[in-house]
């Protein structure tokens, strides 16, 4: 009982750790190549999210003059 009370504090405490310095653990997490590839190919491969992305760079003007 007292261990799995101890590993969900250890839990808790690391994800707040990580929740408080987020965006410098994104910068080191997208500054090594190999993990930015990983990153950007799992996103791209959700289909609702590829959609949307691709639907807003390659749309052209809403309205031809």
């Amino acid at each position: 009982m007292g261990r799995k009370i101890i590993s969900i504090f250890m839990l808790g405490l690391a994800g707040y750790f990580v929740f408080e310095n987020r965006y410098r653990v994104m910068n080191m997490l997208l500054g090594n190549r190999f993990l930015r590839r990983v990153a950007v190919g799992s996103i791209m491969g959700l289909p609702g999210i590829r959609s949307k992305m691709m639907d807003s760079l390659f749309s052209g003007p809403s309205e031809f003059q």
